[in-house]
């Protein structure tokens, strides 16, 4: 049996995370000793890493909940946890596609500033008025 804190140091996930996902449903309750201490199992141990390695790479709560779901059925064809991975795929494939045009822009409005104070620098002007911005971002 593991201790919440135990659980905490061997998934890297914060305690309060830990209560936090078993509120959620994602882990299951755990059970108490006669000093109220939760005490988890292995398998809560390796649900968590699961869990954390899943959250690591981007993935939703409701996500996490069906891949769960999904992976006490190991009989089952895994073309929804395909589906899933791709779904999260093409969000990370968004995410960068903005992070680029953000780096683009911050890049241009730096390199733009070319004045020796507060009252002249570039960055203060765009930060203030969107309009001198290339474009959206």
């Amino acid at each position: 049996m593991l201790s919440i804190g135990d659980m905490a140091k061997r998934t890297g996930v914060k305690v309060p995370t830990i209560r936090y996902y078993e509120q959620m449903g994602l882990i299951s309750a755990a059970d108490r000793t006669g000093g109220n201490q939760r005490r988890y199992e292995t398998s809560d141990l390796e649900r968590l890493a699961f869990i954390r390695h899943a959250r690591d790479l981007g993935f939703p709560i409701e996500a996490i909940r069906e891949l769960l779901a999904l992976s006490g059925h190991p009989e089952r064809p895994c073309e929804r946890a395909d589906e899933i991975a791709r779904e999260q795929l093409a969000e990370v494939r968004e995410k960068i596609a903005r992070l680029r045009k953000l780096e683009q822009e911050l890049s241009r409005i730096a390199a733009c500033c070319d004045g020796h104070s507060v009252g002249d620098c570039h960055v203060i002007r765009a930060l203030s008025d969107h309009g001198l911005c290339e474009g959206e971002h």
